[in-house]
């Protein structure tokens, strides 16, 4: 049975009990996924209205846009939602490196099946 967001024209975001979506971010560019973040309805608000992406952090309590210490802000092309409405996918063109570790993408390092970490070259720290 299919729930009232999941045919709806209306954004209705489905927060989790901490008042939070998932947001998936991807170069609108390379289709790289570049991280995934916490936004509440501030955030989300706030990407809205000024084009530029906002995220909760949750280990710093705080509402915070991507780049506002380090200059690499995240330009919102569009803005997705999935089908029950409680994860975003936001479409990017990034200002520099999106990892505060100064790679391009979060993602630089693949599990392998011993449990170690392998590091991908084509993601270099900048």
């Amino acid at each position: 049975m299919a729930d009232a967001r999941d045919i709806t024209d209306r954004f209705l975001p489905r927060f989790d009990a901490a008042g939070l979506v998932s947001a998936i971010v991807i170069d609108a560019d390379t289709h790289a996924l570049l991280m995934v973040a916490h936004m509440n309805a501030d955030a989300i608000r706030l990407t809205q209205n000024t084009g530029q992406a906002h995220f909760w952090s949750r280990s710093r309590g705080a509402l915070w846009r991507k780049g506002e210490t380090s200059g690499n802000g995240l330009e919102v092309i569009e803005m997705r939602v999935d089908c029950d409405q409680d994860a975003l996918l936001l479409i990017v063109r990034p200002a520099g490196p999106a990892c505060h570790t100064g790679r391009r993408s979060c993602f630089y390092r693949r599990v392998e099946c011993d449990g170690s970490l392998a590091f991908l070259e084509d993601d270099a720290q900048a």
